[in-house]
């Protein structure tokens, strides 16, 4: 007998828990109803209470899109100079910052030689670049006019749309033929063929034999605005470049065998500049990678992209304020109905419950509406800009989850104000 009488004082505990456990379930399904029903009655202060958060969101969410899109652009314009590239500048850093200091200018002697002696170069691209008149009948412009090699295409990845380009018999007679960019034989010729016609840049006559196949502009620099003429003839006839060294270039863009040979590349050219130049201390020239100037735009465009989103951030924060500042006025309004519903039973739990899922439902709430604003705002930019911006899953998933967290931290206090009042003392001041 005991043993069943035992068997039953369990079985009936187990039930009280189980039934327990729902009620528990229960409670927590009409919070949130009520706090819905609450929110809902009170349309007005829900929505300007959002308002901070929607704005928050929408500026992150914008900020960190646009960031991302520049970073894009910046790596697709680097990558479009051309596969494993190096660019060999005259002149350190340290002496292109002091005006006592003249480097030695790189020649096409130098050029020549990181062609031949440097195993792990596959093409290499002297360049002149100045800035001229261009007139064809009576339209005339001032661009970028580009002395330049047959090797200039291969290197910069640069393609001809219609004509031929720069030959090394070109070269050698300084012959007056130009290739031009598609912007500049459109603003000259407009629909007509280019193809044979003479121009004159500054006092010089050439004929255009050429037109390249758009590019786009890349790092400030447009090419499809500039003319391409032989090296030698901008050199010779145009600007004379010339020194006691040989025929001044402006730069040397140098394209890698592979990627991995990227580095090996800059130390070779390095050593043999040094051997030519007879260097004992500071080198009179740099050489720089691709992927070192891409990695250098991508911290500066990542750092203010974190600067841009931090400064949005500040507006989330005075959004959480502003949750707590309404939800302290609901608890003071509301002190009736916390005193009532604490008289028939209402645990502190349970009002603390409902005054922090109020808190959370409107702060997610704003952060979802704000996160569908800045993508939107992101979308728009994307349309009307060069920027290719747009926002990963990850940082919508983050930015919502962020908009409840701040409303669950800013509802504590007032939820805990509204679990702590006194039943007896509410119904009176009420």
């Amino acid at each position: 007998m005991k043993r069943e009488e035992s068997k039953g004082v369990e079985t009936h505990l187990e039930k009280s828990r189980k039934s327990s456990r729902g009620a528990q379930k229960i409670d927590l399904l009409d919070s949130i109803k009520m706090s819905g029903r609450t929110l809902v009655a009170n349309k007005l202060r829900s929505s300007l209470t959002m308002l901070g958060i929607i704005i928050g969101n929408a500026s992150v969410i914008a900020m960190v899109g646009i960031g991302q899109g520049a970073q894009r652009l910046a790596s697709e314009q680097f990558e479009s100079l051309g596969p494993n590239v190096l660019f060999i500048v005259p002149g350190s850093q340290e002496t292109r910052n002091t005006t006592s200091a003249v480097p030695r200018n790189l020649v096409l002697e130098d050029a020549n030689a990181i062609a031949e002696q440097v195993p792990s170069v596959k093409g290499v691209s002297p360049q002149i670049n100045s800035r001229q008149l261009v007139t064809y009948r009576n339209k005339s412009t001032t661009t970028a006019i580009t002395g330049v090699t047959p090797e200039f295409l291969t290197v910069r990845s640069f393609n001809v749309a219609e004509g031929l380009f720069i030959t090394n018999q070109d070269l050698r007679r300084n012959t007056q033929v130009v290739a031009l960019g598609s912007e500049l034989a459109e603003r000259l010729f407009g629909d007509a063929n280019p193809i044979g016609q003479q121009i004159r840049i500054r006092s010089t006559s050439f004929q255009v034999i050429g037109v390249m196949k758009s590019k786009g502009a890349a790092l400030g620099d447009n090419p499809d605005e500039s003319a391409y003429v032989p090296l030698t003839t901008l050199a010779n006839r145009l600007v004379g470049n010339t020194s006691p060294y040989g025929l001044e270039l402006t730069y040397i863009t140098v394209s890698a065998k592979d990627p991995d040979s990227t580095g090996a590349a800059k130390f070779q050219i390095e050593n043999l500049l040094r051997l030519r130049h007879k260097i004992n201390g500071e080198d009179d020239f740099t050489v720089r990678a691709q992927q070192e100037l891409l990695q250098i735009v991508g911290t500066v465009t990542g750092g203010l992209t974190i600067l841009l989103a931090a400064i949005a951030a500040i507006s989330l924060l005075v959004g959480g304020i502003g949750v707590m500042n309404i939800m302290l006025v609901s608890v003071t309004e509301r002190t009736q109905e916390i005193g009532l519903r604490k008289a028939i039973g209402a645990r502190e739990q349970d009002i603390l419950i409902q005054f922090l899922i109020e808190a959370v439902i409107l702060s997610a709430a704003g952060g979802i509406i704000g996160t569908a604003l800045g993508i939107g705002v992101v979308q728009v930019v994307a349309l009307l800009s060069p920027l290719k911006a747009g926002i990963s899953p990850v940082a919508i998933i983050m930015a919502v989850s962020v908009s409840g967290g701040i409303g669950l931290f800013f509802g504590v206090v007032p939820a805990r104000r509204a679990a702590k009042l006194d039943p007896i003392v509410a119904l009176r001041s009420a």
